[in-house]
């Protein structure tokens, strides 16, 4: 809260998912990996990085942290820095991406000095009014249905298509290793849906809800469906689906080039709320 507060920057720290995580962990993933590094001063607790591992073994680490106002300056945040790229390397990272929010001066300025590179930006968006209550809901006769893990290499296509991630070569022996398994996600709080129409996969969509905030993510029209108004159909009946669930507030984050579906959002009653930038470690 200080840190947030002193700079009014957003901190993307997914504690509630990673808590989920280790409550329902299946096993697959390593046990012995580290993903918190704290650094306190006596009792008093002054700095934090976290690693954060989406998409299974083919997406690339996560990393965010902070340090408490009156202890910049002090090498802390090095420190913690250090340890999470080691503990990265030791799990053979395919990536490591660095997240800072755009007006955090300090964040900004060590990630320039340690040469990481720009990637790209996200906007996080909520709904903060109920425009989408007075638009025509044409659902275009879409339907949901739950992703289960017999369909994770289909979730992974879908992401390679939206979003670059590219899912590697099937194991024989189990086609989906490494990949992101929709199961594992919902006992974390993460649902998946495929979105369809006739009986037919259009594209799908992440819904999340934790302490009664709904999330978005994930969102995709697969290509040849696109230009039919499936986009604006999937995200309106995504907020009915929050809003059944007692969402209190509802978000969702979108790379910041993406101006058709910021635009789509807008349109929806979502605004913009802070930007994320996201820099690679070569």
């Amino acid at each position: 809260m200080q840190c947030t507060h002193e700079e009014q920057i957003t901190l993307k720290l997914e504690l509630d998912y990673k808590l989920s995580d280790a409550v329902n962990s299946t096993g697959r993933t390593g046990i012995h990996d580290i993903n918190e590094f704290m650094y306190y001063a006596g009792e008093q607790l002054v700095g934090y990085i976290g690693i954060c591992d989406f998409g299974g073994t083919l997406a690339p680490l996560e990393i965010t942290g902070m340090v408490h106002p009156k202890y910049r300056r002090q090498g802390i945040f090095s420190k913690l820095y250090e340890l999470a790229i080691e503990e990265c390397g030791r799990r053979n990272a395919r990536g490591i991406l660095v997240l800072c929010d755009k007006k955090s001066v300090s964040g900004q300025k060590f990630l320039e000095r340690v040469g990481a590179g720009y990637k790209f930006s996200e906007f996080e968006m909520y709904l903060h009014d109920d425009s989408f209550e007075k638009i025509e809901k044409r659902l275009c006769g879409i339907n949901f249905r739950k992703a289960a893990n017999a369909d994770a290499f289909e979730v992974a296509r879908q992401n390679t298509i939206y979003f670059g991630d590219c899912p590697e070569k099937e194991n024989e022996n189990d086609p989906n290793e490494g990949i992101l398994l929709p199961e594992d996600e919902e006992r974390k709080g993460m649902t998946i849906y495929f979105a369809e129409k006739d009986n037919q996969i259009i594209g799908k969509v992440h819904l999340q809800m934790i302490n009664g905030l709904g999330g978005i993510y994930g969102l995709g029209i697969l290509p040849e469906n696109r230009g039919k108004g499936f986009g604006r159909a999937i995200l309106l009946k995504a907020i009915e689906k929050l809003k059944d669930a007692e969402a209190t507030e509802i978000m969702l984050q979108v790379a910041a080039e993406n101006e058709t579906a910021l635009r789509l959002y807008k349109s929806c009653g979502f605004q913009e709320t802070s930007v994320m930038d996201y820099f690679e470690l070569k």
